[in-house]
């Protein structure tokens, strides 16, 4: 899900912005207005966050107020979150790719700022649970230290003018169309990193659009490019997933040619969200059976246009028999590429099989292979 126009300047700096770009926090928001609406009778759902990400926290308590139609004042309302929100910063989890861009950013001596429209204390309470986040940015910027919060260029622009930098030569990177308006408003380079999903198509005024951090290519913006990707594929902290096989959408093995073995996604939701769609590898174990390489898919198939997000892993072997019902433990390694669309089916399924070529060989490395001895897979083996 990259949109990139044609580029033409070189950046010197990066600004980030923090809620939904760097640390994910439309997860523990959620999570705080599922519980907490009850008390009004009402029910989060979850189809209205786009009126909240990127706004300051009094609009977005505006916002869900009037949404609602709750019996109580938007700073009133605002009052009840603020100590539950407080108690749950420690809990919220980096994006994946976080770490990654700001250590290699301070280690190539990019002056890095911070932009958010959270007030400053809550910013830097969120940023204290992080080891090395707070020593690497030159600058951090809340909301209550500006006139006007985002969608106002104000706090990009301050940003700037504390960097010593010229606007021209800032990238901000953004996650909401708040910060993207705001950045390009202040004559800013924006890439805009959607932290809702399905909401590329609203971005239209942002230099790029990426799936998520792992995709960003610094060097197109002359900045120090990654140098951890390995033979096409980007290593990750593992993480791992498991259940019963199921059946599926029926269009693996019918459609694609690919039988896919699908994991029920209601009790791993939480972990889903955790990371971005696209195409990742690594290892399953299949009870009684052995442990396989595999290669799968994490999201909402563009070309299918799934409603939900779903886990589709296809164990590369050749099996004699179907084993839905039979336990399933994933252990993912690395990353391939993006969700993205294709123009065909034939793409699609030639796509697919690239991605199996390139996880079979990176499999092989040394970096990859080990974890095929997760004790996590052989639990059931």
């Amino acid at each position: 899900m990259s949109m990139a126009k044609p580029l033409s300047k070189l950046m010197s700096c990066v600004i980030l912005d923090l809620d939904g770009t760097l640390i994910n926090t439309d997860g523990i928001v959620c999570d705080v207005l599922r519980v907490h609406l009850v008390k009004y009778g009402k029910k989060w759902d979850g189809k209205r966050a786009h009126r909240i990400v990127g706004k300051t926290p009094y609009e977005a308590a505006a916002a869900i107020v009037e949404d609602y139609e709750l019996p109580v004042a938007a700073n009133e309302f605002l009052s009840e979150l603020t100590p539950i929100f407080s108690n749950k910063w420690g809990s919220i989890k980096a994006q994946p790719g976080a770490n990654r861009l700001i250590n290699h950013l301070r280690s190539h001596g990019v002056p890095i700022a911070l932009a958010s429209n959270s007030s400053k204390e809550n910013v830097e309470t969120k940023i204290s649970f992080h080891r090395g986040w707070k020593e690497s940015f030159s600058v951090i910027l809340g909301g209550d230290e500006v006139t006007n919060g985002k969608p106002s260029p104000e706090i990009y622009l301050e940003a700037a003018k504390r960097l010593k930098m010229d606007t021209s030569t800032c990238l901000v990177i953004e996650d909401s169309l708040p910060g993207v308006t705001a950045g390009k408003a202040a004559g800013m380079e924006v890439v805009a990193v959607p932290s809702l999903p399905k909401q590329t198509d609203v971005f239209t005024s942002a230099d790029e659009v990426i799936n998520s951090l792992l995709d960003l290519k610094l060097e197109k913006w002359g900045l120090p490019a990654f140098e951890d990707w390995v033979e096409g594929t980007l290593p990750i902290e593992p993480w791992s997933i498991g259940g019963p096989v199921i059946k599926g959408f029926g269009r693996g093995s019918k459609v694609l040619g690919i039988p896919t073995a699908n994991l029920s996604t209601e009790a791993y939701s939480d972990v889903l969200s955790e990371h971005p769609s696209g195409v990742y590898f690594g290892w399953a174990g299949l009870a009684g059976r052995g442990i396989y390489k595999m290669v799968m898919s994490v999201g909402w198939n563009p070309y299918f246009n799934n409603s939900e997000k779903t886990i589709e892993p296809w164990l590369l072997h050749d099996f004699d028999e179907d084993f839905y019902g039979e336990d399933l433990r994933l252990v993912i390694v690395g990353y391939i590429r993006p969700e993205a669309n294709f123009p065909s089916l034939e793409s699609l399924v030639a796509k697919i099989h690239e991605d199996k070529k390139i996880a079979e060989e990176a499999l092989e490395l040394p970096l990859y292979l080990k974890y095929r001895d997760d004790s996590y897979l052989k639990q059931n083996c």
